[in-house]
């Protein structure tokens, strides 16, 4: 214990004096917290999302020329599952769903966007009126009814900050576990440390205990700049992104000491550790929903582990989730941190040569 304590100082140590390191580890995603909470901490988004069920005449028969307007502010999808549909609303992903039953329209709406729920049902009443005026001087052909959903639909802030939580802690682990291996086999401290009485699992174990605590403080900082800033709800079982901050710091840990095993220089494992993380992060929904992703690619991201520690910070802070129910998520990130740290010991040399 007292090794891993003396590691874990030096590397503390370094850490502190790297000031640009420090800076893209800790600062700049605070940074992108800010911007996004600022930009979208209160708003919705530029198009609400409807779900037609079914047939709905007054959407199908539209003419080509309004369709393309109410693209500009609806978009329209299909589904043939209503059950389904009206879960979607009262989660909050989608502003609305339209079902036709016999000659009328309903609209099933969410209460957790005003601005979102009344452009929907001006524009159907709209579409049904239109029909109507098309039929005359012949009785109204349609009808029009809309009901409202309580919605349980999570606050912007609510999936901003875990998507941008987990895109730090990537960038954290796997970046300073690669360059902590490669600095220290450059300058053949490593070399060193294999000709002391000091064991591999020791270095592993100081490193490991760096990164548990920096990314607790990244934790920190998120969750209460994002409370008392943006009005986070810290409610049910929110406690639980903190296991889950640490799971995925193993995660990324296994991959920077992977990347690092074996690398020659500092700014190529630097390079690897952003090739490796920024497009992971896109691929994740760190910055952005995957809702309308093709197939194909939410396929490709359900095998990245930093999708499965977005999406399990995101049920317990945005979902009210508990925190039994992302433990499948919390034993993947482990097992992967094991896999993948088994390779890297396996890959692992003390010097260059």
């Amino acid at each position: 214990m007292r090794d891993v304590l003396t590691i874990s100082r030096a590397i503390l140590l370094g850490f502190s004096r790297d000031k640009v390191g420090l800076f893209f580890t800790v600062a700049f995603p605070l940074v992108f917290l800010f911007i996004m909470g600022g930009l979208f901490g209160d708003g919705g988004t530029p198009r609400a999302t409807v779900i037609e069920v079914g047939n709905v005449a007054v959407l199908d028969t539209m003419p080509a020329e309004a369709h393309s307007e109410i693209d500009k502010v609806l978009d329209v999808r299909r589904d043939t599952d209503l059950a389904a549909a009206l879960g979607q609303v009262r989660n909050g992903d989608a502003a609305a769903a339209v079902e036709q039953r016999g000659t009328t329209v309903m609209v099933h709406y969410s209460t957790s966007d005003p601005a979102s729920a009344g452009t929907v049902r001006s524009i159907m009443l709209s579409l049904v009126q239109a029909a109507n005026l098309a039929e005359s001087p012949e009785p109204p052909k349609f009808g029009y009814e809309n009901a409202s959903i309580d919605s349980v639909a999570p606050k912007p802030i609510q999936t901003i900050t875990p998507g941008l939580l987990g895109w730090a802690i990537a960038t954290g682990a796997t970046f300073t576990a690669a360059s902590t291996l490669v600095g220290w086999r450059q300058r053949r401290f490593l070399r060193r440390l294999n000709l002391c009485p000091i064991s591999m699992s020791s270095v592993v174990g100081a490193r490991l205990l760096v990164s548990a605590g920096v990314a607790l403080v990244q934790t920190a900082l998120f969750l209460l700049i994002a409370a008392l800033m943006f009005d986070l709800p810290l409610e049910h079982d929110w406690w639980a992104t903190i296991p889950l901050v640490m799971a995925g710091t193993l995660a990324f840990l296994s991959i920077g000491l992977l990347a690092g095993a074996r690398l020659r220089s500092a700014e190529v494992a630097g390079g690897v550790a952003n090739l490796l993380v920024i497009p992971m992060a896109f691929l994740s929904g760190s910055f952005f929903s995957l809702s309308l992703a093709p197939e194909w690619l939410q396929t490709v991201s359900n095998v990245l582990p930093l999708r499965h520690l977005n999406d399990s910070m995101t049920a317990v802070l945005a979902r009210g989730a508990s925190a039994w129910s992302v433990a499948p998520q919390f034993a993947l990130l482990l097992g992967f941190a094991a896999v993948v740290s088994v390779v890297a010991v396996r890959l692992f040399r003390w010097d260059d040569v």
